[in-house]
């Protein structure tokens, strides 16, 4: 995992610093709130190439068992929409010099006195 100034802006794209986001949630000093909290703290992750948080996130049932983190770098994030258990979101994202946008439609559900990812349906733009 790459290291992140705590008061530097929160790569989710919140406008709040990362020690009063996405920070907390990644050092497991408290749990995503909403299905928007963990899927910004998970975009995080992924900038941060934080792989046993979002394993850890991801539900069992749909969960990987290992991630590649290499070779992409994040741009941002717009969350379109969101909803009870679901939230629309778009990902910039630049891989092997060429940048392009990931779209998703993410599902998640709530276990154990915690939100996990359970799936999305996604295209690129």
């Amino acid at each position: 995992m790459l290291h992140y100034p705590p008061l530097k802006p929160c790569p989710c794209g919140s406008g709040r610093s990362f020690s009063a986001c996405c920070g907390p949630n990644l050092s497991g000093e408290r749990t995503a709130e909403t299905p928007e909290a963990l899927m910004r703290s998970r975009y995080t992750a992924f900038v941060l190439r934080d792989a046993p948080y979002l394993l850890a996130t991801w539900h069992p049932g749909t969960r990987p068992a290992t991630l590649d983190l290499e070779g992409t770098r994040w741009l941002g994030l717009t969350v379109h929409r969101a909803s009870d258990d679901r939230v629309e979101f778009s990902a910039r994202f630049e891989e092997n010099g060429q940048k392009t946008q990931l779209r998703e439609n993410s599902r998640f559900v709530h276990a154990e006195g915690a939100w996990l990812y359970l799936d999305g349906e996604q295209w690129e733009g």
